[in-house]
């Protein structure tokens, strides 16, 4: 088993000089140089970047519906890089309302995990193709209130990884957490990201 350094790659606007924040999760076998090539399509001139770095370009070794402890400690090493990055970010001048998330699959869980686990209100949650993590939810990991956070979570049905019914029951539970959640689930779609969902991010989320 393995944790994670924290490594960041960071571009777009200084942060002393940034309006607002996006953090960018890879998805498994991916990397943060990939996952940051989404920042043009999205419309963030006045933002700071920051891409965390997997190691083994992984952020937990199993699928993200395995049970929790086969996917420590990894998984809680995963969050803590995210929280130290969240809070470097606040540090740096950059409220939390200022402060988007956007995530591809095992990114994509990991970013409904970490921000369901510390919820608030954030600028923005993007999850392309995404779930909370967990055989079974473990209700008692999540508290706070969004405060109408705007959140867009898609998937494809069928999709490989992430299926419809944990979307469903994700929303669900961010919703009781007063997130303005939109989801939409993709009939045949493969295991990528749309024109469509970006579309779907810049006018929900970074609009």
């Amino acid at each position: 088993m393995y944790t994670h350094d924290k490594q960041i790659i960071t571009a777009g606007v200084p942060a002393a000089d940034a309006k607002k924040a996006v953090i960018f999760l890879h998805g498994r076998g991916a990397s943060a140089e990939d996952i940051l090539g989404l920042a043009k399509h999205l419309n963030l001139e006045d933002a700071a970047l920051f891409a965390p770095q997997a190691t083994n370009h992984s952020w937990y070794p199993y699928s993200f519906m395995a049970p929790v402890a086969e996917n420590q400690p990894s998984l809680d090493s995963a969050l803590s890089v995210l929280k130290s990055l969240v809070e470097d970010i606040t540090l740096a001048g950059i409220p939390a309302e200022q402060i988007y998330f956007v995530g591809f699959s095992q990114g994509a869980c990991l970013t409904l995990e970490y921000v369901s686990r510390n919820a608030q209100q954030y600028g923005g949650v993007v999850a392309f193709t995404g779930g909370l993590i967990g055989k079974e939810i473990n209700l008692n990991n999540y508290k706070g209130d969004f405060k109408q956070t705007p959140v867009l979570i898609t998937t494809g049905d069928p999709d490989p990884h992430v299926p419809v019914r944990r979307v469903e029951m994700s929303e669900g539970i961010l919703k009781k957490m007063n997130a303005n959640v939109s989801s939409k689930v993709f009939t045949g779609r493969p295991h990528t990201i749309s024109p469509r969902e970006i579309e779907l991010a810049k006018t929900l989320v970074f609009k």
